[in-house]
């Protein structure tokens, strides 16, 4: 599984999504929808619960069919295969790379993760403990050593203002 601090820039996880389909998945059956060629064969996360098909946020599976005469493809999800009419397609990304943040809570038996000075304003040593700990048998960081540095260095947690307090006092 790929890993990257951010979503956006050129080493972010959705610029990545779009290189390695062209590179590991270049061809097949496919639709485009919201901007995405969905192929057989794509590696595909879901991004928000959905209770009556019972896939939820984080859950990675692959495409097995895509059917354009139906409207619909097929997701294999662990074993369960698990139908997306065209218009859900916005509940599906591509999972060939994805945000160390939203990896949170998985395991993969191995990791690269993408750690450069592009980063600057992520690199925080919880957010590599956190990428550094989704791999089970291999972690392999790409990058520049400084970066990495940046990030051991910077132990800083922001405080954050939610508001939680006057939320729960009312």
């Amino acid at each position: 599984q790929v890993l990257t601090p951010m979503r956006r820039n050129e080493l972010g996880a959705d610029n990545l999504n779009v290189v390695l389909q062209e590179a590991l998945n270049p061809r097949g059956t496919h639709v485009e929808r919201f901007g995405r060629k969905y192929r057989e064969g794509d590696r595909v996360m879901q991004i928000r619960n959905n209770y009556d098909k019972e896939v939820f946020n984080g859950d990675i599976g692959r495409i097995v069919n895509v059917d354009p005469e139906d409207q619909n493809l097929v997701v294999n999800f662990d074993g369960r295969r698990i139908r997306f009419d065209f218009s859900e397609l916005d509940e599906l990304i591509h999972a060939y790379a994805c945000s160390i943040h939203k990896s949170q809570g998985s395991e993969y038996p191995a990791v690269v993760i993408l750690i450069t000075t592009q980063h600057f304003k992520l690199l925080q040593r919880n957010l590599l403990y956190t990428g550094i700990t989704r791999g089970r048998k291999l972690v392999c960081l790409v990058g520049s050593s400084k970066a990495v540095h940046i990030a051991i260095k910077n132990n800083e947690i922001r405080l954050r203002r939610t508001g939680l307090r006057e939320r729960l006092a009312t």
